[in-house]
């Protein structure tokens, strides 16, 4: 009885697990992704969206609702999901971030394969400009995330929106979690273009991937790994970024990938408590003699904790990223990161 139990099981989530077709040219079953996000049923078996080549100007909604989903692109530099969007202006109007970024996700368990993701606003804006701001984010900040941070010389009940400000080419929300990202394409003209900010529970795996931005253009909270990927700095103060505040074992860890940028880029920064590995990584003339470091003056329990192995410059190499730790790649395998949690 149980086998047949189970077996109704599997052919009853087998035909939920449907794969639809997204195409501009209108020879797929819709022309948008987000149509084709809408008209799923959810189940735990993955159901997929295959997006073919094209360029697709539109924001893309993943609610809470909706999980155990593939969006596989047709090749990541030809399948484009692209749209202009400043954080401030819309924290302006809303009351949190989901809608600030291209790809907006509240769901979890989501695989991510061959797209680009592009928010476009840093690109197109000519010039920094000051917004009437009366909600909360036009206010002095304070140590709730519902406030935005402060440019120098604002006022109150304005915000000025830079062109190398905040733009998120893909934003996750706190519960969103169980996340894989394989020869992705994410680029904005300004900061925090990848941003999975789930710090009580975040697990994201990112492989293949390149990253292009401004401060802290790769972001995750909770733990993450990325691997053989190229990072991209068009910023002097920061690259990579990590809160791992909510578990002290948290931590984000970056394997045999390559950094480049402007001259005289930094690697990276922490706010908040922060565990950062970087096993087998390479970085450019153009890297700054500058260590990931702290910034302000926040008292953190568990101290400074940024480790590199094996990594390695173009030219003159720099001692701050000489070898202090035992562990290697093979620490950090997907199941002993993530284990039973996945």
């Amino acid at each position: 009885m149980k086998h047949l139990l189970l077996l109704f099981v599997l052919i009853f989530n087998s035909a939920l697990a449907k794969k639809v077709i997204v195409a501009k040219d209108g020879s797929g079953d819709f022309t948008t992704i987000q149509e084709a996000l809408n008209s799923l049923k959810f189940s735990q078996s993955y159901q997929t969206i295959y997006i073919k080549n094209g360029t697709y100007a539109e924001k893309i909604f993943v609610d809470k609702s909706m999980h155990h989903i593939k969006f596989i692109g047709e090749s990541a530099r030809e399948t484009i999901i692209t749209y202009s969007q400043a954080r401030d202006y819309w924290r302006c109007e809303n009351p949190d971030d989901f809608g600030a970024a291209t790809f907006n996700v509240l769901g979890s368990d989501l695989i991510f394969k061959n797209l680009t993701i592009l928010n476009s606003y840093g690109f197109e804006a000519n010039k920094d400009v000051v917004i009437e701001c009366l909600n909360e984010s036009g206010k002095a900040p304070g140590d709730s995330r519902k406030f935005l941070p402060r440019e120098l010389g604002e006022k109150e009940g304005t915000k000025m929106v830079r062109t190398d400000g905040h733009q998120f080419a893909f934003r996750s929300m706190d519960g969103a979690t169980r996340m894989k990202f394989y020869g992705c394409i994410f680029r904005s003209g300004g900061g925090d273009t990848v941003s999975p900010w789930d710090v009580n529970g975040g697990m994201f795996y990112f492989k293949d991937c390149v990253i292009e931005g401004h401060v802290d253009l790769y972001c995750p909270r909770g733990n993450a790994i990325i691997e053989n990927s190229l990072f991209i700095c068009h910023n002097l103060n920061a690259a990579i970024w990590h809160d791992g505040s909510a578990k002290e074992e948290d931590k984000s860890v970056l394997i045999n990938c390559r950094f480049v940028g402007d001259k005289g880029f930094k690697l990276g920064r922490y706010h908040r408590e922060a565990q950062m590995y970087l096993i087998n990584c390479s970085f450019s003339q153009e890297m700054a003699d500058a260590p990931i470091y702290q910034e302000g003056d926040r008292d953190l329990q568990w101290g400074h904790r940024i480790y590199y192995k094996n990594c390695q410059k173009d030219g003159e190499d720099y001692s701050w990223y000489a070898d202090n730790t035992t562990k290697t790649e093979k620490d950090f395998t997907f199941k002993k990161v993530f284990g039973k949690k996945w």
